[in-house]
């Protein structure tokens, strides 16, 4: 391991070059088992006597936390005696923007729970590994490397590929130069936000609706104006006259599960057609369904080139891939792409190769179809919890796709519904309460339970101990 070792500060040589390495064990960036350059080598880097650095060698020896093994080398010891401590922050510091001082990233504990219930994850079992390990070491071992930087848009082949799916599974109307491949979907809003809000421009979006998207949106200087939705979806009529943007979700609508009506989706692209502004259709999920084919894409019926039609990967396959896209009109192909290359340039030319190996040799819906079957043996599990042991608590809103299903609390029962979220975590359940994807104002009860990552022998137990934290928590 390198390690760079400043001789600037108070005391001779020796003394700074002992201090630097005792910091650097301290604070864990020298860890147990690595070893240090020789003597000699450091010397010469530094441009010392080596007795110097030897004398700071011996010092950090006799204290413990170096162990020289004739042959081989000098090691940090593993010796218990030495604790790591955290590296003091510096004094003062610069501040961020007043809407970042109090944000941070979405933590993780760690701790999977027993019976998940949380929204937005696939089940990574279903994932064809060795067929995705096998198609991207051909890539590896065949495909030449590109010499420097690549296009903004993406893998040629990807957006043909990309363009060929979605135009079969979703009658989507795009050509390979619509498509831009983007690292998920939130990046895909990101970057429409990017080229369309100025600050202070009105945003819609759906009440109760996606947060990451809707703090998105806010953290471009937006003014974000949620909008209700009722069992049609996003109320038309109720949508501000100056809204530069609208972003929707008409296949299933996040978090309620219900598709837009054919007159609401009619309403919405007469209601854009007119304005300079644009409608975000984000279809994150509809690839698993479990009735009849859905109505078309808002993209597929616009004909006036207003819609920006957003799709992803992390539901169908791995979120870890970071893989997703957005279908374009050409009125903001040139911008959308300015705006990718100025935030990543491009994603990882491998992976992208690799997944259009994957859609073209017809991978992608056959594993769709397979871990479709799967989540509909889960979501019929939950469809007899919720028509059985919850009937009395909880009403389900009807859905016909996702990886997700949600239930409103039935009038005049008397429980608290964190309550109820707080007992079933303690005992391994995670759900989501319907009233988190609310922007304010009169929030909805209920429970949202998704069903990709839950393993379906633990779907019944699970629901089962869901409505013993509802016998608990009745007034």
């Amino acid at each position: 391991m390198d390690v760079h070792v400043s001789l600037a500060g108070p005391g001779d040589r020796a003394t700074r070059i002992h201090r630097q390495l005792l910091d650097a064990i301290l604070d864990g960036r020298l860890r147990p088992g690595e070893r240090l350059p020789a003597t000699r080598e450091l010397a010469r880097r530094l441009d010392v006597a080596r007795n110097t650095v030897a004398v700071a060698y011996e010092r950090l020896t006799a204290e413990g936390l170096l162990v020289a093994r004739v042959g081989a080398g000098t090691f940090v010891t593993v010796d218990p005696v030495a604790r790591l401590r955290p590296p003091s922050p510096p004094a003062g510091g610069v501040r961020p923007r007043a809407l970042w001082a109090s944000a941070g990233p979405t933590t993780d504990t760690g701790l999977e729970p027993v019976h998940d219930f949380r929204l937005g994850t696939p089940d990574t079992g279903l994932f064809p590994l060795a067929t995705w390990r096998r198609l991207v070491t051909a890539e590896l071992r065949t495909a030449p490397l590109p010499h420097g930087y690549d296009g903004p848009a993406g893998h040629p082949d990807l957006r043909a590929a990309i363009s060929r799916y979605v135009g079969l599974a979703r009658s989507v109307r795009v050509r390979p130069d619509d498509v831009v491949v983007t690292q998920g979907a939130q990046q895909a809003l990101d970057l429409i936000g990017r080229v369309m809000i100025e600050p202070g421009d009105r945003v819609a979006v759906e009440e109760p609706g996606y947060p990451p998207a809707r703090r998105l949106f806010h953290s471009l200087g937006a003014r974000v104006v949620p909008v209700p939705v009722d069992d049609e979806g996003l109320d038309v009529d109720a949508l501000p006259d100056d809204a530069r943007l609208v972003y929707v979700t008409p296949s299933h609508q996040f978090p309620l599960g219900t598709p837009m009506s054919m007159a609401r989706r009619a309403a919405l692209l007469d209601w854009v057609a007119g304005r300079d502004a644009v409608v975000v259709e984000d279809d994150y999920d509809s690839e698993f369904r479990f009735s009849a084919r859905p109505l078309d894409p808002l993209q597929t019926l616009d004909r006036t080139g207003k819609v920006v039609y957003v799709g992803t990967f992390s539901k169908t396959l791995l979120p870890v891939l970071r893989l997703g896209f957005l279908v374009a009109p050409a009125s903001l192909r040139s911008a959308l792409l300015a705006a990718k290359q100025l935030t990543d340039w491009h994603g990882d030319l491998v992976t992208q190769a690799a997944l259009a190996r994957f859609i073209d040799s017809g991978e992608l819906p056959r594993h769709v179809r397979k871990a479709t079957r799967v989540y509909a043996q889960r979501r019929d599990l939950i469809d007899r919890a919720l028509r059985t042991d919850l009937a009395d608590r909880l009403d389900p809103v009807p859905s016909t796709a996702g990886l997700h299903v949600c239930a409103r609390l039935r009038p005049g029962v008397p429980v608290d519904l964190a309550g109820v979220v707080e007992r079933a975590a303690g005992l391994g359940v995670a759900v989501a309460e319907l009233a988190d994807y609310h922007a304010g104002g009169r929030r909805s009860a209920g429970l949202v339970l998704g069903y990709g990552a839950v393993p379906t022998e633990r779907v019944a137990e699970g629901l089962h101990l869901l409505a013993r934290c509802f016998a608990d928590g009745l007034a």
